[in-house]
């Protein structure tokens, strides 16, 4: 958990104050101007869509900065991208594409082992899916939608991550946010982590159950809300709880933080909860055969009753899948909207998925998967390692190839963004609402297609630009063999 300090909040808090007083202001002079140019005019009678502190965070903040976000690009995915070039000459409110793109270190997409771009075992298949099965089935899973690679991919994937059975989709978002009113409805309850994905609020909001929340990661707090909603029951009744189900994620998207798996499925088991873990960021990036959280912390996949995953980091594909007893997945099938009415997942990217797990268990007749697997927890232990020593605040911990380092102040995020990027390092810039209002961040994702060169240049661009930008919170590390000769000397 990142622990504030008062200097650093008080200086954020009035950054956002003054912001917030100026685009007050502007608002009011606005709104003035435009009532003496316009009186005559009857207004339309519709009610804005976007109401309040929405609406003015947009135009006065979001605005501002929006050429920090979403730039496009013009490559695939790898260690180095094409980044497309923009301008605006209103201040941001529009910003126009040019024709001219700059090679960047790409330091902000999930494409953990690499399989993104192409590959010399994956891309001739996929090709070959493509002339056989056509871009896409045009059909839902439960009509002309299933193919031979929809049923090979969820017996690789059930035997992948170590469950009886699974069932794939052609969205990570959707599988989420689509199953869990599938498992639980009124009458049920829902204890979500604080810090859970999106995806997991709407669904947990949409299936009608009584949702609790604990601190994130802190397994005794969990305790202390299971035991006190087992002691009440349902609101106004009392009456038992039909079901409970407790949300954790494998790996935490904006905090690169390792969930505290052991203890809380011992609480789970003593208090009769179902368990369900996300890994959308962990599977197929940790573990020492790629497996996930489960492999990394020595948990048996049989103590977790549904496990989601998603196809869009490790594997360089889209989709999610579930993976869990073969009762639940046939339960899923009967009853989930997005394996009923969305359209099935297409068949060149479940064959991309397909090869990219051969390759991570060794049956396309290589070691590459172990190769990819040892090197993105070297590159990523490297890169966490050399961020504290220059001063940076680092969430998260070790084997994680996510890593956030924190800003906090509203002027220091388009800054470091900027200067990154005119020095051909391009990354993921995070604020409000991705993250609490004082709690802004930089985010990397590590990939195994990086190399230590790779790494070095983007630590070098990195460390200049915090020291200009005044984002090293902490006292920068010496050099060891500074200490070295410093030990020598006395």
């Amino acid at each position: 958990m990142v622990r504030l300090p008062y200097t650093t909040a008080l200086t954020t808090l009035f950054s956002y104050g003054l912001l917030f007083a100026f685009g007050q202001l502007r608002d009011f002079f606005r709104n003035l101007i435009g009532w003496f140019s316009s009186k005559d005019l009857k207004e339309p009678g519709y009610a804005p869509i976007c109401l309040g502190l929405e609406d003015f965070y947009v135009r006065r903040l979001y605005l501002r900065v929006q050429d920090c976000f979403n730039r496009p690009i013009a490559s695939a995915p790898d260690a180095w991208i094409d980044v497309i070039e923009r301008y605006s000459n209103d201040n941001n409110k529009t910003i126009h594409r040019t024709s001219n793109t700059t090679k960047c270190l790409n330091l902000g997409s999930y494409n953990y082992l690499g399989f993104a771009s192409a590959d010399e075992y994956c891309t001739p298949r996929v090709i070959e899916s493509l002339k056989k099965y056509s871009p896409s089935t045009c059909s839902v899973r439960v009509d002309c939608g299933t193919t031979k690679l929809h049923t090979e991919l969820e017996e690789l994937v059930a035997r992948f991550v170590g469950k009886p059975d699974a069932i794939i989709f052609g969205m990570g978002y959707i599988t989420n946010s689509s199953i869990i009113p599938c498992l639980i409805g009124k009458g049920g309850l829902i204890v979500s982590d604080s810090l859970n994905h999106n995806s997991i609020a709407s669904g947990a909001r949409g299936s009608r159950a009584t949702v609790r929340v604990f601190q994130h990661n802190s397994p005794s707090h969990l305790e202390e809300v299971l035991r006190e909603q087992i002691a009440e029951g349902q609101p106004r009744t009392h009456r038992a709880w039909k079901k409970i189900i407790v949300i954790v994620e494998g790996i935490y998207s904006m905090e690169g933080e390792l969930c505290k798996l052991p203890e809380i499925i011992a609480i789970c088991k003593k208090y009769k909860a179902y368990l369900y873990l996300d890994e959308a960021h962990s599977i197929g990036a940790v573990g020492k055969s790629g497996r996930g959280v489960c492999e990394l912390l020595g948990v048996d996949p049989a103590d977790v009753d549904i496990m989601m995953g998603t196809f869009t980091k490790s594997f360089g594909s889209c989709g999610g899948y579930i993976a869990a007893s073969k009762e639940i997945i046939q339960h899923v099938k009967r009853t989930c909207p997005a394996h009923l009415y969305a359209s099935s997942m297409s068949p060149p990217a479940v064959q991309q998925v397909i090869c990219a797990i051969k390759i991570i268990l060794g049956e396309d007749g290589s070691n590459r998967g172990a190769q990819k697997l040892a090197r993105i927890r070297e590159n990523s232990n490297f890169f966490r390692s050399e961020l504290k020593k220059m001063g940076f605040e680092v969430l998260g911990d070790n084997d994680s190839p996510v890593m956030p380092i924190m800003l906090y102040n509203p002027a220091k995020i388009p800054a470091f963004s900027r200067e990154c990027l005119r020095q051909n390092v391009a990354i993921a810039s995070v604020a409000f609402p991705a993250t609490p209002l004082l709690l802004a961040r930089a985010r990397f994702c590590i990939s195994a297609s990086h190399t230590r060169k790779d790494l070095i240049k983007g630590l070098e661009v990195i460390s200049r630009v915090g020291d200009l930008v005044g984002i090293k919170y902490f006292p920068v590390e010496p050099p060891k063999c500074a200490e070295q000769g410093h030990e020598k000397l006395q």
